[in-house]
This record gives C-alpha cells, structure tokens and sequence, in this order.
C-alpha cells in the first residue's frame, strides 16, 4: 500500500508587520521590515535593543476576556492563527471524529512572557527572595507546563486527537509539522493543526542572548538592523509569532474540494552533536537533512525552485547555511534563488519554522519569492543569489525550507505542487 500523502490546506499567521496571512505576504512580497525599537518593557540596560513585535489586541481577534486571563500572549498567538488557519481550510469539523483529528504545536520557550511577569510580580520587582505565591495569577500552572499551548489550540478547533507539543529549539516549527504528517500517514489522524508559537521578547530573554552577543547590538537603525548573509550581519533580531496549518490526506482534500496550498513531500532532521550554540562552517548535518528530505520527496536537486533559508544573521549560521546548501545540491544551488524572511520579521525561535513555511507555500501560490531585505554588502564567503531587497517573480513548485537550532538540531522540509512531487 502506497503511502499517505500529506497536504496543506489551510494557513494562518500572527506575525510582526499585521495580523493575518493576508497583512503577513505582503509585508514579504514588498519587502518592509517591521523590526524597531523595544515598546514592550524599557530595554535602555541591554546590549540589544530593537525586536519585531507585533501589534496584538487578543479582544480585537476574537478572545474572550476568560481567553486574554487563562492564556500567556504566545498561546493566544497559536489560537488566533488556528482559527485562521482552520476557517481558510473549509474544513468542518463538527461531522468528524474528534478523536482522529490532533494538533501539534512547536515552542522553544512556552510562557516566556507570562512566567517573567509572574516572577516580577511574586518577588516584588525581584526584591524578596521568598516570592509570594499569592499575588501571581490563578493560571500559573498553565505557563509552567508548555502542554497547555497545544490543549488551547485542540479546544480551540475542537481536536481531541493525538495532541503533543515539539520543542527543539530553533527547528521546533519545522520538527513540530513533521510530527504531524508521520500522524497521518501512519493512519492515526484523519487531519492534523500543527505550526507554532512563541512570544519570547523579555527582559529574560534578551539578558541570555546579550550574554552570547547573539543579538545584534545595530540599536540606531532598528529598520535595517537584521542582515542575513550581508556582509556588515552582526547578529540577529528578535522577534515572535505564530503560524498554523491544516494538514489532510491528499486524497481526502481533494474530494472535497479543498484547495491546496501544497504536499509535505519531505522531512528530515539530523543533530551535529557539536556545540551548544555553535556551528560547524562545512554544513554537513543540514546538508545530509536536506538530501534526506529530497529523498524522501523523490525529487532531484535540480527540482528545487526556492530555498527559503534560515537566515538567522549570525556570521556562522550565514556561512554555514551556504556550504549546506552547495554540499547538498551541487551547481544547482548557484541557480537557486535563497531568501531569509527573517530580515524583516525577525527571528521568533521556536515559532519561526512554520512561519518560514507559510512563507514558502504563499511564494508557491502566487509564484513570487519574498526578498532578503538589507541586503546591500555582499559577503565573498556567502555567494549564491539570495534575492536582495526586492521580492522576484519566479515560478516555484517545490520548495526547500531549512532551520537550525541551538543543540545542533538541523531540519529540512519539501514542500511541492502535489501534481509535481512523487505518486
């Protein structure tokens, strides 16, 4: 029996630059960052200083103000782009068997937001030692236990399924809809919500990655601060948000109508068991994920028509990347166009993989790959064609989007026309 092949056929984003799959493509296909200054909280006392932020009202799309008090901002990101992502598909669930459909939702850093309030609040603005436990919010246990992201989305949508959280750093939003087409095709859903969230723009989080100079400390032009594959990077900016997908079987979309953005052809991930933080510059793990995923996909090489990259704006991620993608496709990837959206929403972590993956999907629906924004230094040690500041019509069928994680964790997905990838 042949294999279950996997589509996606619904999408919803909650991203830096406006709420929405709509606001979110057009903010890549006109090439605007919506990188700034910090507004969430006084960042004068950190090296870096600028993130993407979004411009959220939870009331405004559609959470209840039981929703707003029971949820941490990273959980109401998931379920905004849910609903989206569920409305956008047509698929009605009220008919189906609640047990056979799951979510799977990625995260790196669950509650970021929400536990760093609580502390603030429980030891006084970190005066007391021993915190008071009274003063924190009823739901505390919720942002301690990053389950509870995935149990809001499954209510959410109505799943009753297979419901798992994947958190594997930076490939979390790849790894965790991987997870969600080996659901499917081993017949233990019928249809999967899968994506990814995180909300991590916090003191917290800013004083761990000022401590490895991650960042980018360019805080006079927060615009143009994120720069992948430039030759003046110097570290990347954070952002958060959220992506969504409804994922079915090929053969179940199409009788009934579905519109398909695209089959997950191929998925692999490899563990260079290297470093902590840091990256070989040969790229041998993600080149080996990705020939994997072409594999898989039954697709050459010279099938690949976009590679929507990690981008981060490190210098060796950018290096790195670039080797991967020489080692793992040969002369083809001097041919390929490469872009990194990350240079204008920012780098969300563990929600960045599915963001990076609507991407994809919306440069194959309307045939236009989204720009590397900033990009006006070439680096001789970066030297394939990653579509500089302006986005580019091409036709695109297949897909190849990549991330990589601290712990050395290194995914690669295919995402193609159905009528283009393997029978």
């Amino acid at each position: 029996m042949s294999a279950r092949r996997v589509v996606i056929t619904g999408v919803g984003v909650t991203a830096p630059g406006g709420v929405g799959t709509k606001n979110f493509w057009n903010l890549l296909s006109e090439g605007r960052t919506a990188t700034r200054g910090i507004t969430f909280f006084d960042p004068s006392s950190f090296r870096s200083r600028v993130a993407a932020e979004i411009d959220f009202d939870p009331e405004e799309h559609g959470l209840s103000p039981q929703e707003i008090r029971r949820m941490d901002r990273a959980a109401q990101l998931a379920v905004v782009s849910a609903r989206e992502a569920l409305s956008d598909s047509g698929l009605d669930l009220s008919g189906a068997d609640p047990h056979r459909v799951g979510v799977t939702l990625g995260s790196a850093v669950g509650a970021t937001m929400g536990l760093d309030e609580e502390y603030r609040v429980v030891s006084d603005g970190g005066r007391l030692d021993l915190v008071d436990h009274t003063y924190a919010v009823p739901h505390l246990y919720n942002y301690l236990v990053p389950s509870s992201f995935a149990a809001e989305v499954a209510w959410a949508v109505g799943a009753e399924g297979a419901t798992t959280v994947v958190s594997t750093g930076c490939t979390s939003g790849l790894d965790s809809v991987g997870h969600a087409v080996e659901l499917i095709r081993e017949g233990s859903a019928c249809a999967m919500v899968a994506g990814a969230t995180d909300a991590p723009i916090s003191p917290i989080t800013l004083a761990c990655f000022d401590a490895i100079k991650a960042t980018t400390p360019r805080n006079d032009d927060p615009e143009h601060a994120s720069r992948p594959f430039d030759g003046t990077r110097n570290g990347f900016v954070l952002g958060e948000g959220s992506a969504m997908f409804v994922l079915e079987e090929l053969e179940s979309a199409r009788a009934r109508g579905a519109h398909i953005y695209a089959e997950i052809a191929g998925y692999a991930s490899r563990c260079n068991a290297f470093h902590m933080t840091g990256l070989r510059p040969d790229g041998l793990e993600m080149a080996e994920a990705i020939s994997v995923a072409l594999d898989e996909a039954r697709l050459a090489p010279e099938g690949i028509d976009y590679i929507n990259a990690h981008g981060s704006g490190t210098k060796q991620n950018d290096r790195h990347e670039t080797a991967a993608f020489k080692k793992s496709l040969g002369d083809h990837a001097y041919r390929t166009p490469v872009s990194s959206i990350k240079s204008m929403v920012g780098h969300s972590l563990g929600a960045i993989g599915s963001i990076e993956i609507a991407a994809s999907v919306l440069a194959m629906e309307h045939n236009v790959v989204p720009p590397t924004a900033n990009l006006h230094t070439p680096d001789p040690e970066c030297d394939l064609d990653y579509v500089p500041l302006t986005a580019r019509e091409h036709r695109t069928d297949a897909v190849l989007t990549v991330g990589s994680g601290f712990g050395g964790f290194q995914s690669a997905m295919v995402l193609a026309r159905p009528e283009r990838s393997a029978a």
